[in-house]
């Protein structure tokens, strides 16, 4: 009786084994995702995958996509199938099937839409806060306009972009870890700026430094200054500077619009081409992916990043503007206007068109009474660097410095120490009893307040990326510009579309994350086909690496979507299209010297320090033709 049903259960398991395998191998399991829309004339890489892919699908039968009347041969490449260069034109409307042994598994129609809307979302945003000087409705037209097209611009897709818009995009761009992670370490960063500006440690720091940066001119070298010690992450470097010295530009009649491209220039410049910082491993680990396939390329990574700086000549190029335009004293553009006010009557802040965040400003007044120490703000402060620093050193991996920071976790580290610095602010002023409990709460809560309608743009700049990347839009910007140029054209081509892809998503890290695995091996091919491959002619490839890094930082600096282009205004006190309205002509004389008199000459063979020289010495003389001189200030 054991025996036979032992005999039984074998053979049901055998049988349930048998029944399974072909279920799960079956080919109706293969499934492909079609984008939302194809844009007319643009290539794409789509990919079949099963849940339960085999380990050599190259023994079965290739699967077929049928796109009207195009067929794409599937193409095995890890575990899946690969349908490479699908492209689309002449229909509004595509019929896609996938087929495997001539049975469909798979059908649906896809909208096609013109290739060249896909930026327009992004355009129409820039464009309309520009012009309104409101960027939260541009930016939600900006959204509704992209759902639209991903919709594929019919009557009905126009009603339901959006409710997409902001159900889907948005709700995404909150709900991604690094978004929320920086979310919170601004709102930490931000309740402790609260706590030390209600403590008298904020007022202290303003007394202390107005002893020594007793001029206008002297105060916008110490927030340069203070910049550049803080040069590890763009955002600790924006949030820090810009709280920390709002006090002290104030007292000194500095505008907030100066006060926030000072802070906004010595972030993201500083950062791309310093050798230890945040951003190294993200630039390094892109370079590395983009080099690995290609023969005959024996560099590491890190070595092309290197000899890269050489040619990145707009970080270099924002940095000396800032440093030109505080010694010589000379604006021009509407940083004019702005700094004059305020040397004139006082007025620092421009008018602002919301009033979120005005009453928290009032709150975070000192409180009548106690003492201002300047330690109540320097040691939370200083605790937030060093937390920064020990966190990068505790997550990343590696032998040398740049390698343990450029392999770490930096939103783990900005986290871990926003968190620090927030107990150390509150811990020092509960011991010295400077505020009660409810004081310190209140405190924080208004200076995380003060960062609400920041918050809100940052969000929809995020949303409004995600739309720009399921558009394709760099791939349209890279389609038309095509593959036939000559390789002395390149880093000037590259560097150009790296600041639109990064002035149009409002992301110069997106813009990099796009570009560079298209960049290098066409840069790569190129050298190739036009015999440029010795030593001596990879200034083309490391141009070429630097216009996509500088570039898309330029861009950065010009987008008023940008993240960083908005901390750099929550953290200044400045209306975020004023910001964007005073800085914009100051980006645009460094762009211009770092293409023209840096990355096209260098180009053609001129050496880097040449072009160095050159671009360096058009933006002083550029500044002085166009500049006018502003009195200085000192406090009576």
């Amino acid at each position: 009786m054991r025996s036979s049903l032992l005999s039984w259960a074998k053979s049901l398991c055998l049988a349930s084994v048998v029944l399974w395998i072909p279920a799960a191998y079956s080919d109706s399991e293969l499934q492909i995702t079609f984008p939302q829309v194809f844009l007319e004339g643009i290539a794409y890489d789509l990919k079949a995958t099963s849940p339960f892919p085999s380990t050599e699908p190259s023994r079965q039968p290739a699967p077929v996509l049928r796109i009207n009347d195009s067929v794409y041969r599937g193409q095995p490449t890890d575990g899946q199938w690969l349908f490479a260069d699908v492209t689309v034109s002449g229909t509004d409307t595509a019929q896609a099937s996938l087929e495997m042994t001539g049975q469909i598994i798979q059908s649906e129609q896809v909208p096609v839409i013109p290739a060249w809307v896909s930026i327009l979302p992004p355009l129409v945003a820039i464009g309309m806060a520009l012009l309104i000087r409101s960027v939260l409705p541009a930016l939600m037209l900006g959204l509704w306009l992209g759902a639209w097209a991903l919709q594929g611009l019919s009557t009905k897709g126009f009603f339901i972009g959006l409710f997409t818009s902001f159900e889907v995009y948005v709700a995404n761009a909150v709900a991604d870890y690094d978004h929320a992670t920086i979310m919170l370490f601004t709102f930490m960063i931000a309740g402790m700026v609260g706590v030390i500006s209600r403590n008298g440690g904020m007022r202290g720091i303003v007394e202390w430094i107005i002893t020594g940066a007793n001029t206008a001119k002297r105060g916008q070298l110490a927030v340069w200054s203070l910049g550049l010690v803080i040069f590890f992450d763009d955002y600790s470097n924006t949030l820090v500077v810009g709280n920390t010295s709002r006090s002290i530009t104030d007292r000194l009649r500095i505008s907030r619009e100066k006060l926030a491209y000072l802070v906004d220039s010595t972030a993201a410049p500083l950062a791309t081409v310093a050798l230890v910082t945040t951003w190294i491993g993200y630039q390094v680990s892109l370079i590395g992916d983009a080099i690995a396939p290609l023969d005959g390329l024996q560099m590491s990574a890190y070595s092309i990043f290197l000899n890269s700086i050489l040619y990145s000549f707009y970080p270099f190029m924002a940095i000396l503007l800032v440093v030109s335009v505080i010694t010589t004293g000379r604006e021009f553009g509407p940083m004019l206007a702005a700094e004059r006010r305020a040397r004139s009557t006082g007025v620092t802040a421009p008018p602002m068109k919301s009033t979120v965040g005005q009453d928290d400003e009032a709150a975070l007044a000192m409180k009548e009474g106690i003492p201002p120490r300047a330690l109540n703000a320097l040691i939370p402060v200083a605790v937030m660097v060093l937390g920064i620093l020990v966190g990068l050193y505790i997550t990343g991996e590696g032998d040398t410095i740049s390698e343990i920071v450029g392999s770490a976790n930096s939103y783990r580290a900005l986290m871990w120490a926003s968190l620090m610095s927030a107990f150390t602010a509150i811990i020092m002023t509960v011991a010295q009893r400077l505020l009660t409990l409810d004081e310190i709460v209140d405190a924080w809560v208004s200076g995380a307040r003060f960062t609400f309608l920041a918050m809100i743009i940052l969000v929809l700049a995020w949303s409004m990326s995600e739309i720009s990347r399921e558009l394709h839009t760099a791939e349209f910007l890279i389609a038309i510009l095509g593959d036939s140029l000559p390789a002395t054209a390149l880093p000037a081509t590259v560097f150009v579309l790296a600041a639109f892809t990064a002035f149009s998503t409002g992301s110069s890290w997106g813009a990099m994350g796009i570009l560079l695995p298209l960049v290098v091996p066409l840069c790569w091919a190129i050298m190739g086909h036009q015999g440029l491959g010795s030593d001596e002619d990879y200034f083309i490839l490391y141009s070429s690496v630097s216009g996509v890094l500088a570039g898309a930082v330029w861009g950065d600096h010009c987008s008023p979507i940008s993240d960083t282009t908005v901390l750099s205004s929550l953290s200044a006190g400045c209306d975020h299209v004023e910001h964007v309205r005073t800085q914009l002509p100051y980006a645009m004389l460094a762009g211009a010297a770092a293409l023209g008199f840096g990355t096209i000459p260098t180009s053609f063979g001129l050496p880097w320090w040449v072009g160095m020289l050159g671009a360096a010495s058009v933006t002083v003389v550029g500044l002085r033709i166009l500049g006018e001189p502003v009195e200085d200030y000192r406090p009576h």
